[in-house]
């Protein structure tokens, strides 16, 4: 990459005859080598480092929505065998993406080498019909990670989110009450109840694909204490300890842990960590009450359980 930057800076020096601000020339080396701030992105479509290609995703994070998934891609991002795809892709579950064809989808993956894994995440995976057929025709043998949290949590922030987006574009917004109650009782219709449930989504995925093809992440252990939930990611992808404790520090701002790598520190966009509304306690207690079985079920399914409520 270091020699890339300087071919570039002595090819824009030497043809543009002219001094040239250092801030104007960062942004114009950018543009034409193609560096992006995520490591897995430094190269354009027109530069490809030599011995490597792109290719087809090993490993999808097939969701949930508002479950952590930038979070968990951005921290295996840290380790030197994996690269990632920068964008939410949205290849199998958007029909038109998939029809684009698997050269598409593969011409939006990093560069890698040989031993690096490459790494793709789109949310809207896990509750997509059509994703884990589409996903098993394309490799019935790839590692799968979910990343989950409290059901309850996850309608909230599924709440908070769509919340904020419509307050930015001056969109009018109702309470969250108003959209979980309707007529006195709760409103499973809502689009974010029926992500929440987890066990009809899971049931999908195990008619392609078999548990140990699935990884769990935890999305609230995640936040709280990110090393050891990593460290079970690499050991299902079968690759070295790389992920360290001092890969990571704890913002008292944000109230979240941030990343340290390549010498360098980034936290997650300022749209993540957002503070959720307070929610009535009868509506809490509903939407614990709904879950209960679900979440038992669920359990089941993955002979594994969960500290939700």
């Amino acid at each position: 990459m270091a020699f890339l930057l300087v071919s570039a800076y002595l090819l824009l020096t030497h043809t543009q005859g002219a001094p040239v601000e250092n801030g104007a020339l960062l942004e114009t080396l950018k543009s034409q080598v193609g560096l992006f701030s995520n490591k897995s992105e430094h190269y354009s479509a027109q530069v490809r480092p030599p011995g490597t290609s792109r290719r087809i995703p090993q490993t999808i994070i097939i969701g949930v929505r508002k479950g952590g998934t930038r979070a968990l891609l951005e921290m295996l991002d840290i380790h030197p065998n994996i690269v990632v795809a920068a964008t939410e892709v949205h290849f199998f579950d958007w029909d038109e993406n998939y029809v684009k064809g698997i050269d598409w989808y593969r011409s939006l993956m990093p560069f890698s080498y040989g031993n690096q894994i490459t790494i793709e995440k789109t949310p809207g995976y896990f509750t997509s019909p059509q994703a884990p057929e589409r996903i098993h025709d394309m490799n019935s043998s790839i590692k799968l990670l979910l990343i989950l949290r409290d059901p309850t949590e996850r309608v909230i922030s599924d709440y908070t989110q769509v919340y904020y987006n419509r307050v930015e574009s001056h969109k009018p917004v109702q309470l969250f009450e108003d959209i979980v109650i309707k007529n006195g009782a709760l409103n499973t219709k809502y689009k974010a109840i029926q992500r929440s449930l987890y066990d009809v989504h899971m049931e999908k995925w195990l008619k392609h694909f078999s548990l140990d093809q699935i990884h769990i992440v935890d999305g609230n252990t995640l936040i709280k204490d990110p090393l050891p939930e990593l460290q079970k990611v690499e050991r299902f992808l079968n690759l070295p300890s790389r992920i360290m404790s001092s890969n990571f520090y704890f913002n008292q701002t944000k109230g979240f842990y941030c990343i340290r790598s390549d010498g360098r520190e980034r936290c997650l966009h300022e749209s993540k960590g957002r503070p959720h509304p307070l929610v009535n306690n009868t509506v809490l207690e509903q939407l614990y009450s709904y879950f209960k079985e679900h979440n038992a079920k669920f359990y089941r399914m993955v002979n594994h359980s969960f500290d939700w409520h």
